[in-house]
Formats: structure tokens, C-alpha cells, sequence
């Protein structure tokens, strides 16, 4: 693990390189030992079923392996690409801010593990799960 650990602006200028994490509006809301938390606005355009007015499940899973990726970078670390993914669906993701918190469960030298949790603008579980991330190998 590297010394130092990055703070929220470095971590919210991280999160935001990325075209999709600027599309789905995502800030970094908190740091801390292990542990992210990230917030997105809801968008319309990621309602998979009008009627409901429920958010895709692909967009659920990417909060979780994005928000697991961040969590090992807001360590110090250094992930390559995510190597597994698991997602489990609890109850349909309708209208309002989601709140997704991620947590490093194993820093590993090759493969590390962090899983997330999605949550309501009520806090209720929305989906969760859980990812391995190929690590980039320290230089010698």
C-alpha cells in the first residue's frame, strides 16, 4: 500500500477523468480509511422501464465496480481493471439521488476486493456487490 492516501478534490478530479463518470454526474462525497462514498443526481435517461420508472441494473453494476475501483484508488492503491463482479438486486432503483458506498474488504498485491452498496436518497439497499480488481505491480 502506498504512503499516501488521496483526499476528496484529488479524488473527485479522478472520478471525473472519465466521460461516463462526468455523463453520470457522480461526485465524491467522503474518504476515509478504506471506505468511499460517492453520490449520483438521478438521470431519466438511465430508466430501463418506463412504467416503474426504474434505473437499468447495468447502470447499478457500474456504480458498484466503479465506486469498488475507487475505493482501492482513495487507499493509495493502484487498480488495473476489474478482474470479477458480483451483483446482487434488492428492490428497483426509481427517481431521486443515489448514494453508493464502497468498501476495500482485502488489499492484495495482484487482486484486491471491495464491494458497494447502493442506496436510496431514503437510505433503503437498492443493490450490492462485490468486485476483484487486478492490481498494477509495485516497481522495483
Amino acid at each position: 500500500m502506498s504512503n499516501k492516501v488521496p483526499d476528496v478534490a484529488f479524488m473527485q478530479k479522478a472520478l471525473v477523468a472519465a466521460p461516463f463518470h462526468q455523463w453520470l454526474g457522480l461526485s465524491v462525497i467522503e474518504t476515509g480509511a478504506d471506505e468511499i462514498k460517492l453520490l449520483m443526481p438521478w438521470r431519466d435517461e438511465v430508466v430501463s422501464n418506463p412504467k416503474s420508472q426504474s434505473a437499468h441494473g447495468g447502470v447499478l453494476a457500474a456504480l458498484i465496480d466503479l465506486t469498488g475501483f475507487y475505493a482501492l484508488i482513495a487507499t493509495g492503491n493502484m487498480p488495473l481493471a476489474t478482474a470479477d463482479l458480483r451483483v446482487d438486486y434488492h428492490q428497483p432503483a426509481t427517481p431521486g439521488p443515489l448514494t453508493i458506498v464502497g468498501r476495500v474488504v482485502r488489499h492484495g498485491t495482484t487482486l484486491s476486493v471491495a464491494e458497494a452498496n447502493v442506496l436510496s436518497e431514503a437510505g433503503e439497499l437498492l443493490a450490492s456487490g462485490r468486485g476483484a480488481y487486478r492490481m498494477s505491480r509495485p516497481s522495483s
